[in-house]
């Protein structure tokens, strides 16, 4: 499994330390690639692919933001097993060419009610795309206060046992 972080965090960030021990205990190997100082998205989603190809068990990626739009980018390139996406930056004004369809996977996204950066509605329209399970919080762009973090926590349960390993 593999976390990719949005634009203004960080490999470390507060949702992917959360969400980590679950993939853990779920027996999922985790690792978190680190994009900071990679502004261009198609720079990142090379990253993530080149990181795919390495991989010999199966592939779940997560990610946030712009990280979750990288996943959704390679997710359309190569079959992995599936894809957790919070807040996906998508359709977003001169980003129009990481619009990634189809997934060849199936996608859970999450995004925030409140949402400043990427308004709901993208999200909304990109799960209805792909027909993937979209569920909105109450929560902003970050989706960092704590009843989105808890709901986030199960929601993310609830998709790797969906996912579970053999």
């Amino acid at each position: 499994m593999c976390f990719s972080h949005g634009q203004e965090s960080g490999p470390d960030g507060t949702k992917i330390r959360m969400l980590t021990p679950l993939a853990e205990q779920a027996g999922w190997r985790v690792e978190s690639l680190d994009y900071r100082g990679i502004d261009d998205p198609a720079e990142r989603i090379d990253k993530l692919f080149a990181w795919c190809m390495q991989q010999t068990t199966p592939v779940l990626l997560v990610g946030s933001s712009m990280g979750a739009a990288v996943s959704a980018a390679v997710a359309h390139r190569i079959a992995v097993t599936g894809v957790f996406l919070i807040a996906t930056a998508i359709y977003v004004p001169g980003y129009e060419a990481f619009n990634p369809l189809p997934l060849r996977c199936q996608a859970t996204l999450v995004h925030g009610w409140r949402d400043e950066v990427v308004p709901y509605r993208n999200g909304l329209r990109f799960a209805l795309e792909c027909q993937g399970r979209f569920t909105l919080l109450a929560g902003d762009h970050g989706l960092g206060d704590a009843e989105s973090l808890e709901r986030l926590q199960v929601l993310f349960q609830q998709f790797l046992v969906s996912h579970e390993k053999d």
